[in-house]
C-alpha cells in the first residue's frame, strides 16, 4: 500500500497503485448472501465492538456500498439510521438481537428493521452464525450474528494481519492509515443518537402555516383578503379584533375552549369483533384446545368453521358437538376432518338450547373418564404399589396350586364329586393336612389385614366361588367382598401401615 487520502470525514477514497487492484477491491462492500455466514465469509471477526464500529463508519462515509445498485426498493444509501443499529448491535453479547427489540428502539418498523440488517450483512459487517427460524406454535427465534470486517477496510487503512479465515488478527498498520484510524476511532467514541423521522417539503409547509395560524389566533380563510380593498396592511393589531363571548357563557367564571376535545381513546380489548375476527378467534381456540388440531394454519380453519362461528358457537359448543359426532383415534389433515365434522352441526344443533344440552352431555362424559382414570390409578397403586409381597415359598405356592386343582376337579365332577366337605368347614378331602389348610388361610387373613384380595380373587376365577369359600371359609371370602366393595368406592382409600 502507498498510502491513504481521505477528502473529508465523511468520504474515504481507497487508495489505487493501479487500476487492477482498485476493480478487485470495490466490489468488495457487496457480500451476495451465499457468503454472508461466519464459515463463506471473507472478513475477520472484529475484537470488539468499538473496533467494529471503526469499520461501520468507515463503510458509510467511504460510499463505495450503495444499496439501490443491487434493488431497486429499501433504504437509498448506508446512513445514520444504518449506523444507530450498528450501534445498538454492538452493545450485544453474544450479538442475537429480536426484531421486535430493535423496532423498539428504533422506532421502525418490521420491514424497515430487516432492510438495515440486510444493509450490513450485505456491506460485508455482519455474517450469520445462526439463521433464526419462526415456529408456528412457538415464539420466533432470533438471528445471531458476528461482527465483521471486510477485506476492503483493511486494504484501505493498510492494516497488517496475521492467521487465516475469519480468525484473522490485526498486527499493525501503514503510517498513512493512521489519521484515518484516528478519526474513525473518534467517531467510534462519539454515541449517535436516535435520527429523527424525516418529512417531506409539503408536510412541513403546511405544519408552519398551523402554527402561524395558531400564533395569531385567528382564522384566515381562503377567499377572504389579508389587506382592505387592496390596500396595504393594517397596522392595527388583531387582538382587538377578537371576538368577546356573551354574559351566558361566562357565568360559571370558565370559558370553553374553541377547539373540541378529542375522545378518549378505547381501551384495548374493549373492541368488538366483526365476523371474520369472530371466525379466526375460534379458529385460535380450536388449535390450542384439540391436539389433532395442533400445528394447523389458523386462517385454514377459520374458513373451515366459518358457519359456527357465524352462528355464535364458542369452542366448548364445538367440543360438545364432536363428541356427539365421536372424534378420530388417526387423524392425517385435521382440517379436512374438521370440515366433515362439522359439516351439518348448524342444522342439527340450530338453537342454544340444544347446544347447550349437548354441553351438558359432554361434561357428563368428562367428568366419568375422569372418574375412571382415578379408579384405575387408585387400582394400580394398591396392587402393585403396596408393602405387600408375593409369597416366595415354593411349598407354600405347590400348596395352594394342588388346593386350587383339587377343588377345582371335584366342582367339575372329579372323583371327589360326592364327598361333602366338613362340619367345620375345612376342606379335609382335598388331600391337604390341617396344618396346610391353616397356613393358607393364615396367608390369606395378613393379605386381607393389608387390604389385598388377590390370593382370593385367585381362587374364585380358577374355582370358583363355592369351592373357594370351602378352601378359605365363610368369614374370609366374607371379608374379602367387603374389602372388593370398599374399593370400588370413590369415597374411601384403603390403606396400611
Amino acid at each position: 500500500m502507498s498510502g491513504v487520502t481521505a477528502t473529508s470525514p465523511v468520504t474515504v477514497r481507497a487508495p489505487r497503485p493501479s487500476d487492477d487492484e482498485a476493480v478487485d477491491m470495490l466490489p468488495g462492500l457487496f457480500v451476495p448472501e451465499a457468503r454472508q455466514w461466519l464459515s463463506t465469509s471473507t472478513g475477520r471477526v472484529a475484537p470488539d465492538g468499538y473496533s467494529w464500529m471503526q469499520g461501520v463508519h468507515w463503510v458509510a462515509g467511504s460510499g463505495l456500498y450503495e444499496p439501490r445498485r443491487h434493488r431497486s426498493h429499501g433504504p437509498r444509501s448506508f446512513g445514520p439510521t444504518t449506523v444507530f443499529i450498528a450501534q445498538l448491535l454492538s452493545e450485544l453479547s453474544p450479538c442475537r438481537p429480536g426484531i421486535e427489540y430493535l423496532m423498539r428502539r428504533t422506532g421502525l418498523s418490521e420491514r424497515s428493521v430487516e432492510y438495515h440488517l440486510q444493509i450490513l450483512r450485505e456491506a460485508g459487517l455482519l455474517a450469520y452464525i445462526v439463521k433464526g427460524t419462526r415456529q408456528r406454535s412457538g415464539p420466533s427465534l432470533a438471528s445471531e450474528f458476528a461482527l465483521m470486517l471486510p477485506p476492503a477496510f483493511d486494504a484501505a487503512l493498510g492494516i497488517r494481519t496475521a492467521g487465516e479465515g475469519a480468525g484473522r488478527r490485526m498486527t499493525g498498520i501503514a503510517e498513512a492509515g493512521r489519521e484515518l484510524m484516528a478519526k474513525l476511532a473518534a467517531k467510534a467514541a462519539r454515541k449517535v443518537r436516535r435520527p429523527r423521522p424525516t418529512m417531506s417539503s409539503r408536510t412541513v409547509a403546511k405544519g408552519a402555516r398551523k402554527r402561524a395560524a395558531e400564533a395569531s389566533g385567528t382564522t384566515v380563510s381562503a377567499g377572504s383578503r389579508c389587506t382592505p380593498m387592496g390596500g396595504g396592511a393594517d397596522g392595527s393589531s388583531t387582538a382587538g379584533a377578537t371576538p368577546i363571548p356573551p354574559e351566558s357563557k361566562l357565568a360559571s367564571g370558565k370559558r370553553k375552549s374553541p377547539t373540541p376535545k378529542e375522545p378518549k381513546a378505547k381501551a384495548v380489548g374493549c373492541r368488538k369483533l366483526n365476523r371474520v375476527g369472530r371466525r379466526f378467534q375460534l379458529a385460535r381456540e380450536l388449535t390450542q384446545e384439540l391436539d389433532w388440531l395442533r400445528g394447523c394454519s389458523v386462517p385454514r380453519i377459520a374458513w373451515v368453521a366459518r358457519n359456527v362461528a357465524d352462528a355464535g358457537w364458542t369452542v366448548t359448543d364445538v367440543r360438545a358437538w364432536l363428541h356427539l359426532r365421536g372424534e378420530a383415534a388417526r387423524v392425517r389433515r385435521g382440517s379436512g376432518l374438521l370440515a366433515v365434522l362439522l359439516s351439518n352441526a348448524v342444522t342439527v344443533l340450530d338453537t342454544p338450547a340444544k347446544r347447550a344440552e349437548a354441553v351438558a352431555q359432554w361434561r357428563a362424559a368428562q367428568e366419568a373418564a375422569r372418574r375412571d382414570r382415578i379408579q384405575q390409578v387408585r387400582t394400580q397403586r394398591e396392587r402393585f404399589e403396596g408393602d405387600w409381597q408375593v409369597p416366595t415359598s415354593r411349598a407354600v405356592t405347590r400348596q395352594v396350586a394342588q388346593a386350587m386343582a383339587h377343588v377345582h376337579e371335584t366342582a367339575n365332577g372329579g372323583r371327589h364329586k360326592d364327598q361333602a366337605p366338613a362340619a367345620d368347614d375345612r376342606c379335609e378331602d382335598v388331600g391337604l393336612t390341617d396344618l396346610q389348610i391353616d397356613q393358607m388361610r393364615a396367608q390369606a387373613r395378613g393379605e386381607l389385614m393389608r387390604g389385598v384380595t388377590d390370593l382370593i380373587d385367585l381362587a374364585v376365577d380358577s374355582m370358583g366361588r363355592d369351592a373357594a369359600e370351602q378352601l378359605y371359609g365363610t368369614d374370609l371370602m366374607r371379608r374379602a367382598r367387603q374389602l372388593a366393595s370398599a374399593a370400588r368406592s370413590l369415597h374411601m382409600t384403603i390403606t396400611h401401615r
